[in-house]
């Protein structure tokens, strides 16, 4: 039955082209039918050029332009030969209408519709999406520039004269067209003669051309100003900013609203017959526009829309700050706490503290307490401190960089506010200009039933983006640490085996002196008691402060370092098992997935919600087409009401599955984030413990170095120390050998004198030689094991040195903390 109307409906088309409305000039021709828009002196109708069969827009004028002067008639011409610019609808040709109705103007064909017929759709009844009201703005300020490069005013500009044109690779523009008002004027320049909507009118030319007040006022090129500022404000909600009650019937309110307002604001609503205004200084939350893009265009709004001519701004502000607005980085962020995507606008030149700053102007979360995520890094592992904006990575709506509170583990769910989804119910009888008006409302109401059900389950799907992140960074960071435990672990044993070596020699040393102690000769008692000061630390501190090193005795620097060995193990012993406990239960035990994946579900159905709604939309819509074909019909006749009732049968029901889907959608974003909130608040103890044990890891890190350097230190003074010490028994070594020769030398001098005492001395002789041999060897045993201890030291100390810096080499991320 659907399909049998349809073809009806085509052959009425076609019977209606066959007739007598086709029109034509030299290259083109087109249809009388096929109309794209109507104005006080025209139309424009979509034709094709008769050659290569290219559809274009031809623009032919009516009796009321024929009368208006040649000059001014000849102005739009002019405009359109003198302007060149991708968002200004391009002038194909100017050619005579074959009838001999006058010329007619052949222009680009804007396939996408004009403006207003956007905003007029359900689907724009708050106004466009943010990333087609930045084309709007972008379009719309360039196209403005270039005629005001060329000392071009508009004068008609409106949602109307703004056209889509849909380029050959999918992109969009929109053109301004039109020019039927344009003229040249330069800055300082003014005129009398009116022109443009009323709802778009400076408040000065509605004052004439709409109350028709006899005032001498002229007007200048920022006229155009108001009606952009009109626009956008059109654009970005999908309703005017000022509105009187009762619309264009009631002229003076709309006056009074536009006058009276105080600077700033950027609306003025009547409610009521004779009722106040409701000023506002702010786009309505319903809009489609970010907190962060309505930040940047409340104010443009409220500089365009200003009437005292001390306030008012000039084209070069407006271009300023739309260029400022443009050349914004977006960064998308997504704050878990509260399950709420943001957009946040920078600088290109704005630097991390920046955006942290930016951030907090929205959430109220101080910069200390974010914890920034992005790519399952830290953001700042990502992008330096002193990085500008501009070079941040790209981030997209569902591929944030990813907002926890560090001290806040609570989850809310802050859902921003929303029209009203309530779906309008039709009348039992049937009235097609009712019907098709309810049907209209119904399919706004379906868009913004979709918008939610996208709304939401973006949300659910950014909650287990983020949650995967986290665990992710918390696996990483652990990994890390434990690795970086290792290394501690093994720089640690170095250090304290370095120590271990010094005792060990050391204690040499302690057996050598007690070598030199047992020999009871009275020639060796000045070293023995030397050696055993040193030792005990008998030595007089007058003497050790007048000592060229300064330095302590060795069993005191032992006892020193051996302190300093017993902290530095006992730091470690109590950070590696805490370390691998968390690293088993988090990482080899997966606890946080295992915890989340248990919780999670639904997410599939949540993922394929959109396509859902997206179908269920564009059944009413269809729906709807086929009640304002009724509506055109006027008349129906009984099988054509009887579809159209099927039609609004169709539309009720797909609402009530559009709500069904909706309530599902919301229960599973509610039941995800109670999980949320659960899984949160495990995840930050693990979050925590984790930075207690870097914080543990790092103080270790710190206590070792300190006790190196110590080490060293006592390694150097004890150096010194033995080779002061190595020096004197040297010195006494030489002192023994040059007294033995003496003897020697005297004792051959006197040998005949002695020869009669030689059997008396000889025993005594023999036992002084023993002495002596045993003096000399222990002398020179000490020399060798001392120079050897002195060897092994410095071999030890070249070998931690070397360790140190191949840990370096292999931990760079711990060298760098």
């Amino acid at each position: 039955m659907t399909s049998k109307k349809s073809s009806d409906a085509s052959k009425r088309e076609v019977s209606v082209s066959g007739m007598s409305f086709l029109r034509g000039s030299a290259n083109y021709v087109w249809c009388t039918t096929s109309v794209l828009g109507k104005g006080a002196t025209g139309a424009v109708f979509q034709g094709v050029n008769r050659h290569t069969g290219e559809p274009v827009a031809v623009k032919t004028f009516n009796q009321l332009s024929h009368m208006r002067p040649h000059e001014v008639q000849m102005r739009e011409f002019e405009v359109l030969k003198k302007v060149n610019h991708d968002s200004i609808v391009k002038l194909l040709a100017i050619e005579e209408d074959q009838e001999g109705r006058g010329k007619v103007i052949v222009m680009e064909l804007c396939t996408g519709g004009s403006l207003f017929n956007i905003l007029d759709d359900p689907e724009n009844s708050h106004g466009l999406e943010e990333g087609e009201f930045i084309l709007v703005l972008s379009h719309l300020a360039a196209g403005m520039k270039h005629l005001r490069d060329n000392n071009l005013v508009h004068r008609d500009l409106k949602p109307g004269n703004i056209m889509k044109f849909i380029d050959v690779d999918g992109s969009t523009i929109y053109k301004l067209t039109d020019f039927g008002a344009a003229r040249e004027l330069q800055d300082d320049q003014q005129f009398m003669s009116l022109y443009g909507t009323e709802e778009y009118l400076h408040p000065d030319m509605y004052e004439r051309a709409v109350l028709r007040k006899p005032v001498g006022k002229t007007f200048g090129a920022r006229v155009d100003l108001w009606s952009i500022g009109v626009t956008l404000y059109h654009v970005a909600t999908g309703q005017l900013p000022f509105r009187p009650y009762g619309g264009r019937r009631n002229k003076e309110t709309m006056y009074h609203i536009t006058t009276e307002k105080a600077p700033g604001v950027i609306s003025g609503v009547q409610t009521s017959e004779n009722g106040p205004i409701e000023w506002c200084t702010d786009l309505p939350e319903t809009c489609q526009l970010s907190l962060g893009l309505r930040k940047l265009v409340t104010p443009l709004l409220a500089g365009l829309l200003e009437v005292d001519p001390q306030r008012m701004w000039n084209f070069e502000r407006f271009f300023q700050e739309v260029t400022m607005i443009l050349g914004r980085k977006v960064a998308h962020v997504f704050l878990v706490n509260k399950v709420q995507p943001l957009t946040i606008y920078m600088d290109p030149e704005h630097r991390y503290e920046e955006l942290q700053y930016l951030i907090c102007e929205q959430t109220d979360m101080n910069p200390d307490n974010q914890l920034l995520l992005y790519d399952s890094k830290h953001l700042n592992d990502v992008v330096a401190l002193d990085q500008p904006a501009s070079s941040y990575p790209s981030t997209s709506p569902r591929t944030p960089i990813v907002l926890f509170s560090k001290q806040d583990d609570d989850v809310t769910l802050t859902l921003p506010e929303s029209p009203a989804v309530k779906f309008g119910s039709f009348p039992a009888l049937v009235s097609v200009e009712h019907d098709a008006a309810v049907g209209k409302s119904m399919c706004s109401v379906g868009h913004a039933v979709k918008r939610k059900i996208d709304y939401f389950s973006k949300c659910v799907h950014l909650i287990e983006y983020s949650v995967l992140m986290f665990i992710e960074v918390i696996v990483q960071e652990l990994t890390s640490l434990k690795n970086r435990m290792g290394h501690v672990q093994a720089l640690t044993s170095a250090v304290s085996d370095r120590f271990s070596q010094l005792v060990a020699n050391h204690r040499r040393f302690l057996m050598l002196t007690q070598m030199c102690g047992d020999n009871q000769e009275t020639f060796t008692q000045p070293l023995r008691e030397r050696l055993e000061d040193f030792v005990n630390n008998k030595v007089d501190s007058e003497k050790a402060a007048s000592s060229p090193s300064g330095i302590m005795r060795l069993e005191e620097l032992v006892d020193r370092a051996s302190d300093g060995d017993m902290v530095v193990r006992e730091s470690l012993n109590a950070i590696v098992p805490v370390v691998s406990q968390l690293y088993e239960r988090v990482v080899s035990g997966a606890q946080l997935r295992r915890q989340w994946q248990q919780v999670r579900n639904d997410a599939a159905t949540v993922e394929r919600a959109p396509n859902k709604a997206s179908t269920y939309v564009n059944k009413m819509r269809e729906s709807w087409q086929h009640l304002l074909r009724d509506r055109a019909a006027r008349t129906l006749t009984f099988n054509d009401e009887q579809f159209h009732l099927l039609e609004k049968m169709k539309m009720k029901e797909t609402a009530k599955s559009l709500e069904t889907l909706l309530a599902s959608v919301t229960a599973t974003l509610h039941h995800t984030t109670d999980n949320l909130a659960d899984w949160c608040k495990v995840a930050k103890v693990q979050r925590v413990q984790t930075e207690i044990e870097k914080a543990d890891v790092e103080k270790h890190e710190v206590l070792l170095a300190s006790f190196q350097a110590t080490l060293g230190d006592t390694e150097d003074s004890y150096h010194h120390t033995l080779s002061e010490l190595l020096a004197a028994i040297k010195d006494r070594k030489l002192q023994d050998d040059a007294r033995l020769q003496t003897e020697i030398q005297e004792s051959g001098d006197d040998k005949t004198l002695k020869k009669s005492n030689e059997a008396k001395d000889n025993q005594k002789s023999k036992k002084e030689d023993i002495n002596k041999a045993k003096v000399k060897l222990s002398l020179q045993e000490m020399c060798e094991a001392q120079e050897e201890v002195m060897k092994l030291l410095e071999e030890n100390g070249t070998i931690i040195k070397r360790f140190q810096r191949l840990t370096a080499l292999t931990n760079p991320a711990a060298d760098g903390q």
